[in-house]
């Protein structure tokens, strides 16, 4: 099958700012109305209705009516992810000198917090957990792999994390992986996707129906912060 006539209708659909700046606003999985996108994207009601009707008709975005109004919502899951690849790749591909300018706080708080990325955490919460077990020994960096330290291996199995069922997968066991809210790294891997299928099965963080966004449980909030600390 032939995917290039469909990537690019969708990277014209992404070319626009106002456009971007809109779908950037609906990744947390809300649906707003288009006076609020429109106040987002700086743009006048006349051209947010424009844009709004080539974002639909493209299939990037649903609509839904409450009443005599109607909200927009990103159309797909995966709308969501690609908005978010590509947010990480537009990082990747920055200038060095650039890359540790301060990010701009324009995305949705939900998802600054905390959220999968792929299999494993992303956010905030993610590159603070990577940060502590870094200095605290857990992880040793060496360029862009990691390595697994035997303090850090035994904190990890106390936290029920199967070390050796990761170090089994057919993937990278650890690495870093590179954070486009914070522009910092988070841990990824198969030792990553261990980590968070540890918090959720500890209720420390819940998954959401509607983005990526993962709920920090207020036991989560706590129990989190001393990992490593």
């Amino acid at each position: 099958m032939d995917y290039t006539p469909g990537i690019s209708q969708l990277a014209g659909l992404l070319a626009d700012p106002g456009r971007a700046a809109m779908l950037w606003a609906l990744m947390d999985g809300s649906a707003r109305p288009a006076g609020e996108l429109a106040l987002i994207a700086g743009l006048s009601a006349s051209s947010t209705s424009g844009h709004l009707a080539r974002l639909t008709e493209g299939g990037m975005l649903a609509v839904e009516t409450r009443g005599r109004n109607r909200y927009y919502r990103l159309a797909a899951p995966e709308i969501g992810v690609a908005i978010e690849a590509l947010a990480s790749a537009s990082l990747a591909s920055r200038p060095p000198r650039l890359r540790d300018v301060p990010v701009s706080r324009t995305a949705p708080p939900a998802l600054r917090q905390a959220r999968t990325c792929y299999d494993h955490l992303a956010g905030e919460l993610a590159v603070g957990l990577f940060e502590r077990m870094t200095h605290s020994g857990w992880l040793v960096l060496d360029a862009q792999r990691v390595e697994l330290s035997g303090d850090g291996a035994q904190a990890l199995a106390g936290l029920g994390i199967d070390i050796a069922a990761a170090r089994r997968k057919r993937r990278r066991f650890a690495c870093t992986c590179p954070d486009w809210s914070e522009r910092k790294p988070h841990l990824g891997g198969a030792l990553g996707a261990a980590l968070l299928g540890s918090l959720l099965e500890r209720g420390w963080v819940e998954t959401t129906r509607t983005s990526r966004a993962l709920r920090v449980t207020p036991a989560g909030q706590r129990e989190i912060m001393r990992i490593a600390a």
